[in-house]
Formats: C-alpha cells, structure tokens, sequence
C-alpha cells in the first residue's frame, strides 16, 4: 500500500526536529507503510500528532507571563522586553486568564488613584493579594511597587495592602527636581536573588517617579536607591519582586535582570 501524500509534506510542521526531515527518515517511514501491511491514513494521522506536539513541548519551553492590562501605560514597550529574554508573554484583561499563568506581571505608570479604581473595577486587586499570599512568582515595576503597600500619599488613596507601610512624595533638597526621573544606580546585598551579572553601585537603571515606598518590614529590602537621602527601590518577598525602576527602559542591566526572574521560574518548574 503507497502512501495516499508524500511525508516531505508531514515534515514542516516539526521544523524544530531535523531528523523528522531527513532523507533516512523519510525513507523508512515510506517502506514502513509500503510493505509493512498498516493503514497508511493512521500513520499519517500519528505523524500528524507526533509533529504537533513536538511543536508544543518546543512552545512550552517559555514560561508564560500574564502581563495585567487595567487599562493604564504603555505595556507594549513590556511585553516586548518579556519577550525578548525569552518569555511567552501575553497581556491580561481579567482574573480568569490567569489560569496556567507561570508569573504575573503588574506593570504601572500614572496616579496611583485611577490605578486603584481601575484594579477594583476589573477585579485585578483581589487576584494580585491572592496570587503573592499564594508565593506565585510576581513582578511589579514602578506603580506595580507602590501598589503593594498600604497607603499613599498621592491623593490620600488607600492602597493593595500586601505589605505594610505607606508611598510617600519626595521631600528633598530644591536643586533635585521632582519627579526623580533618569539613570541611578542600585545597591544590593551580596546574596540578593536575581542579581547574578548586575554589579551592586554600578550599574544603573531607569527611574521616573515622585513618590517612593518606606515599608514597614526592612527585611523586604532588595534594592536601594539614593536621591536625595537613601530610599527603597526593590523589594523582594519569597517569589514576589518589584522594582522602583523601569528594567524595559533600563537597556541592558534591565533585560538582565528580566533574564534572571525567567531563569528563575525554569528552576522551580
């Protein structure tokens, strides 16, 4: 019995697995259904899916980011650095499609009041306290830090409350302009996770805002940041991060330190 379609037409659809399109393979398989008696519509059915899920477990080597979408910043220019190192990310616009979600992104930008309104409306405030109580791996940037906390001083708004302590505006010296907006370095302890390749002092990332976060729990401190006095510009909780600055407007350092958090996830999986 001849095969009814030529398998170099089965081929492309595993074009990750080079020996599904070689010339050795392609004969056997042609002798296998020629004279070995079997149906040769359920060969090409199994090739069918053998080359679909060859393709999948090649997809599924991304680890899945669910980057919110609340209705506020520019998260293309996000997605784009998640992808970029590596990860399969996708914007969110409701708590259900969170499911199979390997890490939430919480990105913000603007005031911290539309903010707020805007994760209640959708829902999204209840899911982040649930998804950091649950020690799933979180990255928040920028208004995704402060929203963490419990009060701030922007509109007088309460806030996610995860962590205690407040966001406070920058009170500083009238030669610093507010916002603190441009590149600063970073300090961190020696043993600060995900910092592998980042020199503490050194290297340095990219900040806009008025207000920073003084948490209660010093414990929490991951990175710190001096502008005008010394403040707190990442925080770290088992598998929750959040950094003051923006890593997708920090070049390379930034890119870097997104490429740790995915490294990250791929050890725990």
């Amino acid at each position: 019995e001849v095969l009814p379609m030529s398998l170099e037409d089965l081929l492309p659809m595993s074009s990750d697995h080079t020996y599904l399109k070689s010339t050795a393979f392609i004969k056997k398989m042609n002798r296998f259904t020629a004279y070995g008696g079997l149906d040769a519509c359920i060969v090409w059915q199994d090739l069918q899916v053998l080359a679909f899920l060859m393709s999948v477990e090649t997809r599924d080597t991304k680890p899945r980011l669910a980057v919110i979408d609340y209705g506020m910043g520019n998260l293309r220019s996000v997605v784009r650095a998640w992808e970029h190192v590596g990860a399969d990310a996708q914007l969110v616009t409701c708590p259900a499609e969170l499911e199979g979600a390997d890490a939430l992104i919480f990105p913000g930008q603007g005031a911290i009041v539309d903010a707020m309104r805007l994760l209640k409306e959708t829902g999204f405030d209840d899911a982040i306290r649930s998804w950091i109580a649950a020690d799933k791996p979180f990255f928040g940037i920028c208004l995704g830090l402060q929203a963490l906390f419990e009060h701030s001083e922007e509109g007088d708004t309460p806030a996610l409350g995860v962590f205690k302590g407040r966001v406070r505006r920058f009170d500083i010296d009238s030669s610093l302009k507010v916002p603190h907006m441009g590149w600063n370095s970073v300090n961190f302890a020696d043993d600060a996770p995900l910092t592998d390749g980042i020199i503490s002092g050194e290297d340095q990332f990219y900040f806009v805002h008025s207000y920073y976060i003084e948490p209660e729990d010093e414990s929490l401190t991951w990175f710190e940041t001096d502008y005008g006095g010394r403040f707190v510009a990442g925080i770290q909780s088992g598998n929750c991060y959040a950094s003051q600055f923006h890593p997708e407007k920090s070049q390379a350092k930034g890119l870097h330190l997104y490429r740790n958090f995915l490294k990250s996830l791929k050890l725990k999986a």
